[in-house]
């Protein structure tokens, strides 16, 4: 996020300055969501999603050879990409929610772990952490290829998720907490109970843009030989030389996958705002 102060001084014998305004520029790097209330039949979404997907279609019938044979060899690829993918945002999810109490804790020194935890990995690049894991530590402990790539994902996107929970936490009134201690709940039941729901609701739309963003940095796994998409896609061109052809198919395999999930999340932050105006 990126915050920008529009101030102007005055000049000498010109007119005073207006009130100083600050406006919030918020920068994902997730896929775009698409608008849901674009009707149009050629909003931006649909002429990319449906573009890829003809053009997957096509491609195999004009040219059976090589676009074919790639769309046949990749597919174990695409599997081991959602392994990896879904692996690793459930754990992150488990380290974000840990992460999350922890930053909002009144004990020192949790909340110290937690956030030194949040400020190292989010100063590390996925890609280092990557090595990290797998060639140093595998120096003392071996790691297998799949095992190091989502540990290295869960742990980097677990600082994200940790500052997502941290902020759908602190979004609930400070009076729900108070209302479910009046009832008699303990401050763990209320939080388990009355907070952590709401808490859900809130993070759902922040949580499908990181899984949309790990599915795309998943590709970096096939540095340490992960045979993901873009690995089995390197695999194929290595043979066959086929490098223009190869990586069409895989940037449109990727780009059809990130838009239906985008589509997922724009479709979620319908059914959470749909929620919040019953509530």
């Amino acid at each position: 996020m990126a915050t920008v102060d529009h101030n102007r001084k005055p000049e000498d014998g010109g007119a005073p300055a207006p009130p100083s305004r600050r406006v919030t520029v918020t920068v994902s790097d997730g896929a775009l969501i698409p608008d849901r209330g674009e009707k149009s039949v050629f909003s931006a979404w649909r002429i990319a999603f449906f573009g890829a997907i003809a053009m997957l279609i096509t491609l195999p019938i004009l040219s059976p050879t090589p676009y074919r044979d790639i769309l046949v060899f990749i597919p174990d690829g695409v599997v081991t990409t959602f392994r990896v993918t879904v692996i690793s945002i459930l754990i992150s999810l488990v380290i974000g929610l840990i992460t999350g109490l922890g930053r909002i804790s009144r004990v020192l020194v949790i909340n110290r772990i937690a956030t030194i935890y949040v400020e190292v990995i989010r100063g590390i690049p996925l890609l280092v952490q990557l090595f990290y894991i797998y060639f140093a530590l595998g120096q003392l402990v071996q790691v297998p290829r799949l095992t190091a790539a989502i540990i290295a994902m869960s742990v980097c996107y677990g600082a994200y998720m940790g500052e997502i929970f941290r902020a759908g936490l602190q979004a609930i009134p400070k009076g729900q907490m108070e209302a479910a201690l009046a009832l008699g709940l303990s401050r763990r039941q209320a939080l388990r109970k009355v907070i952590l729901p709401q808490t859900l609701l809130v993070i759902l739309p922040p949580v499908g843009n990181e899984f949309i963003a790990l599915l795309k940095d998943s590709s970096l796994v096939s540095i340490i030989a992960v045979s993901d998409l873009l690995r089995r896609g390197r695999e194929y061109a290595a043979v066959s030389f086929n490098y223009f052809e190869t990586y069409t198919v895989v940037a449109l395999v990727y780009l059809v996958i990130t838009l239906f999930l985008s589509k997922i999340v724009s479709f979620l932050e319908g059914w959470v705002d749909k929620r919040g105006v019953q509530s």
